[in-house]
């Protein structure tokens, strides 16, 4: 099952807030996409990307019916690559589809379709790279994993990055324990990364945000594994808020700290993690649970959804063409482990919207 899907004529997507309620929502205008994306009915920078790129699609089939515009799609894709201003992976894939603008609105859905299809592709050549450098690290033994948010087939078309990585390396009977940080406040460990796992049959427990970092300093933890929603040309991460203390964690226990994320998340135009816009959310998702008000009338709430993890923090960062090792050499400059015969996907820079 794919978590997004073009279907006559419109986008088919699973909705992420309803989980773990399997629910799909049909979106059928761009307004829609920009919706969804901002109410986090899509997550996840591959599944973001995936909706950038066919929200384009979207517009270009809607413009159609009153007489094709280019201009006017170009402005609803703009609203789209606008709508999460820290995900990297959404503006890239925006980026992807409009060249093709001109060429009219089925061009535009086979560009997308192109960029929805590498996602897969990607992902799954990723998760068995991830699973052999974890491998590399740990031994070929089974291991105890701690993860953070979701970065599975839900954050994807198909298939997953740091859940993917876990996927692999469970089809081997490598994984002891998966310890799944509930990624406050929606959520997104218990209701979507263990229930995929809970699918695969990955043996797999649900943990606080805040016990993460002092099972990692107990020593029950082997290495971390986390996805990424913008990873700076530095290798600065940025990736849901609370991935920070587990880095911090994973470095004084002195094991390993992986970040999988498909080569598209690297932002070549952003030199570090500092110039990086972080998302603040409602409030009300921090002080309401479940409608009812869980702080004092008076009291208010800050709400980030990312944090940087400065890249001297990474072990590495895996992708579908090479894998990093972001950390400085005596010199300065950045050692990179490997890189791997594998057909990447070539990104030219990241989106500015204001020239789309």
């Amino acid at each position: 099952m794919r978590t997004i899907e073009w279907i006559d004529g419109h986008i088919d997507v699973v909705d992420q807030t309803a989980l773990p309620q399997q629910r799909r929502v049909a979106l059928h205008a761009a307004s829609d996409v920009v919706e969804a994306i901002r109410r986090m009915v899509v997550r996840g920078a591959p599944a973001l990307g995936a909706m950038g790129a066919l929200g384009v699609a979207l517009a270009a089939a809607r413009s159609a019916e009153l007489g094709y515009d280019p201009d006017a799609v170009r402005t609803d894709a703009r609203r789209i690559a606008e709508a999460r201003p820290t995900a990297a992976h959404l503006r890239w894939a925006v980026q992807q589809v409009l060249p093709v603008l001109p060429r009219g609105p089925e061009a535009v859905l086979a560009a997308a379709q192109a960029v929805v299809d590498a996602d897969v592709r990607a992902c799954a050549t990723l998760s068995r790279l991830g699973a052999a450098l974890l491998r590399s690290y740990v031994g070929d033994r089974p291991m105890v994993l701690h993860t953070h948010c979701n970065a599975g087939a839900m954050a994807c078309v198909e298939w997953g990055t740091a859940l993917g990585v876990v996927r692999a390396l469970h089809a081997d009977a490598l994984i002891k324990m998966v310890m799944v940080g509930e990624t406050r406040p929606l959520l997104q460990g218990s209701r979507i990364t263990a229930v995929e796992l809970a699918g695969l049959g990955v043996p797999h427990q649900v943990v606080v945000d805040s016990a993460g970092p002092s099972l990692i300093a107990s020593g029950e933890i082997d290495a971390v594994i986390v996805g990424a929603d913008r990873i700076a040309a530095n290798y600065d991460v940025v990736n849901k808020v609370g991935t920070y203390p587990l880095a911090l964690a994973a470095a004084r226990a002195g094991i390993p700290f992986v970040v999988a994320a498909p080569s598209a998340t690297i932002d070549l135009d952003t030199p570090t993690g500092a110039a990086v816009p972080i998302e603040y959310r409602d409030p009300d998702e921090v002080l309401l649970v479940g409608g009812w008000r869980m702080a004092p009338a008076e009291s208010g709430a800050l709400n980030p959804a990312f944090d940087v993890t400065p890249a001297d923090l990474v072990t590495a960062i895996v992708t579908e063409a090479r894998v990093i090792e972001p950390h400085a050499r005596p010199d300065g400059q950045v050692n990179v482990a490997h890189a791997v015969t594998v057909p990447a996907m070539r990104r030219s820079g990241s989106l500015d919207v204001r020239a789309i």
